[in-house]
């Protein structure tokens, strides 16, 4: 059997038989963790884990892979998994290559600094949040298929096929879909549209019900056979202006036909003798990374124990300085000049090192890096293919469901990523994030994300590929995963087990998951001048891959998640 006989839909589908046509099963009890040799895929939703594996199998490229998962999920995990929304893609590939497709989602062509303040100067919520006006331009489309084209090996149509066919003859809900749905319902239920395909007699979906997406389908079928012109012009794009129209958003068809992907230059900076590989600009992710390892680096992280008050209290002062910055200078590099260089470089991270007070909580704001002038939900997924070429994607609509408004039509939700944007300086949005003039509203500019996709290599070999979803989480969850393994010497599936904490700048406390801080850290941390508050929910969710010393590939999915690894 080839692979290409599913761009066909011919009779040849055996290996997804089970997983295309009907529901998933019982889980298998190693699907967070899976070992192999050759391929390796993690993602948010085990039938777009196997897809990814099917792809490998086939002999598609990690890049091949990744975007066959990444249309899977906007099938499979609407939650997240998008064509409505955006997000990034780094990549390294065997012959040490590295680089970063940026598919971050653009404020449209009318969009102007203030369009979401209320008369009285108050940020209008609801505007920002729900509905067609809270949507901006959609990316995904276009990068997933710039990243095919340019490096990978399949065709759009061959590696669209799986998900369409999902689409089409549908799945049976899991539980973990039919949680989100649920807790989301009042919010979804507010759009015909989207109680349409998402809800029955009245109530969301529940686990065991079937969802076919035929609208969504046809989509997928048009942007496969179309390209661009498949999703941002004909049928599509009128799909997408009439929602526009009907409920008050702004994206308009000339938005849709001069959306452009941005290919960047990832950034790169060392960890104990560790190079590490992140998303530059207009992700925050990568900068605040690098910053916070550069702050780390002079600390014996190790020797200071995991978990105790004294790591945690580090941890903290350098979590709340990287935040600060990240609200004072991050934004769209095409629309404002972000001193990337200064911000990581040794010199600064050491400055910013320097005023930590091991003994208690400081007073911190953002710094003057060199080179300045002054004036929830989202998906990742990581592939290793045999040959070592590595992908990290992380893709968002924003919050869960996005704006929970179903393009009619189309069958698939948009975006609410103008809340991502600094509606009024100084305001936290939805995350609980404060942004400056660096992340302010303007037309055709790319918001801030804190999406983190992540490569680390060790002596010119491949070592992690990380990545999660989170909002502003993201960060930290990446940070620790990443110092669990390095710094405390866990196995990979330890280190994403492990419970996290999350401190901001704004609101400046800890929060924690359960078993995180244990009573006595606690009780050190306030004696330092801290805040503590437990978050009932997980902090992050992490989707990763490590690569042994003998080659052997691990992918560990977070026991947070619905989702699966695989590996042959």
């Amino acid at each position: 059997m080839t692979w290409g006989a599913l761009a066909l839909g011919s009779g040849a589908l055996l290996g997804l038989a089970a997983l295309l046509g009907g529901g998933v099963g019982a889980k298998a009890p190693n699907d967070l963790v899976a070992r192999g040799k050759n391929g390796c895929v993690v993602s948010a939703e085990p039938r777009a884990t196997a897809i990814g594996m099917q792809v490998l199998e086939a002999g598609g490229n990690a890049v091949d892979a990744a975007v066959a998962v990444a249309l899977a999920l906007a099938v499979t995990h609407p939650q997240a998994g998008n064509l409505g929304g955006g997000g990034f893609l780094l990549a390294r590939m065997a012959d040490g290559k590295c680089f970063a497709i940026d598919f971050r989602e653009r404020a449209p062509a009318s969009a102007t600094a203030d369009m979401y303040l209320k008369t009285d100067g108050s940020v209008d919520e609801d505007k920002v949040q729900f509905g067609a006006s809270a949507a901006g331009v959609p990316g995904s489309p276009a990068g997933l298929r710039f990243a095919l084209l340019k490096y990978g090996s399949m065709s759009l149509p061959t590696v669209a096929a799986p998900a369409i066919r999902l689409a089409r003859e549908g799945f049976v809900v899991d539980p973990f879909f039919a949680d989100d749905l649920a807790a989301a319902a009042k919010d979804l239920g507010r759009y015909a549209s989207t109680r349409k395909i998402f809800f029955r007699d009245d109530r969301p979906l529940q686990a065991g019900d079937m969802l076919v997406q035929p609208d969504l389908a046809g989509t997928l079928e048009r942007y496969a056979k179309g390209g661009l012109d498949g999703f941002y012009a004909g049928e599509t794009a009128k799909h997408i202006v009439a929602a526009m129209q009907q409920g008050g958003g702004f994206v308009s068809a000339k938005d849709l036909a001069d959306y452009e992907v941005r290919e960047r230059e990832p950034l790169r900076a060392t960890y104990r003798g560790h190079e590490v590989i992140s998303m530059p600009p207009p992700s925050s992710g990568g900068v605040a990374l690098l910053q916070m390892l550069g702050m780390l680096e002079p600390s014996d992280l190790g020797a200071l124990g995991y978990g105790g008050s004294e790591s945690i209290h580090l941890l903290t002062e350098v979590m709340r300085r990287a935040y600060a910055d990240r609200s004072r200078w991050l934004g769209d590099p095409d629309h404002y000049a972000v001193p990337v260089a200064g911000l990581v470089s040794p010199e600064y991270c050491k400055k910013l090192a320097a005023g930590i007070d091991r003994q208690k909580r400081s007073e911190v704001a953002p710094g003057l890096p060199p080179g300045a002038k002054e004036s929830d939900d989202t998906t990742h997924l990581s592939v290793v293919d045999k040959a070592g070429n590595a992908v990290a994607i992380t893709t968002t609509i924003n919050s869960t469901f996005g704006s929970c408004c179903v393009v009619e039509g189309a069958g698939f939700l948009l975006n609410n990523e103008m809340d991502d944007f600094s509606s009024k300086p100084g305001v936290p949005n939805q995350f609980g994030l404060v942004g400056g003039k660096a992340n302010a509203i303007a037309p055709g500019k790319r918001m801030l994300s804190s999406m983190t996709p992540t490569i680390v290599v060790r002596d010119g070999q491949l070592r992690l590929v990380l990545g999660a979803p989170g909002g502003g989480r993201i960060i930290t969850a990446v940070l620790q995963t990443l110092l669990n393994v390095v710094d405390h010497r866990m196995s990979l599936a330890q280190a994403v087990r492990a419970p996290r904490i999350h401190p901001q700048w704004l609101p400046d406390e800890i929060t924690w998951e359960a078993l995180a801080l244990a009573p006595e850290v606690r009780a050190a941390l306030v004696q330092k001048g801290h805040t503590v508050a437990k978050r009932p929910r997980g902090i992050g969710q992490m989707f990763a891959i490590e690569i042994e010393p003998d080659g052997t590939r691990v992918g560990v999915c977070d026991h947070r998640s619905g989702g699966s690894a695989g590996a042959n």
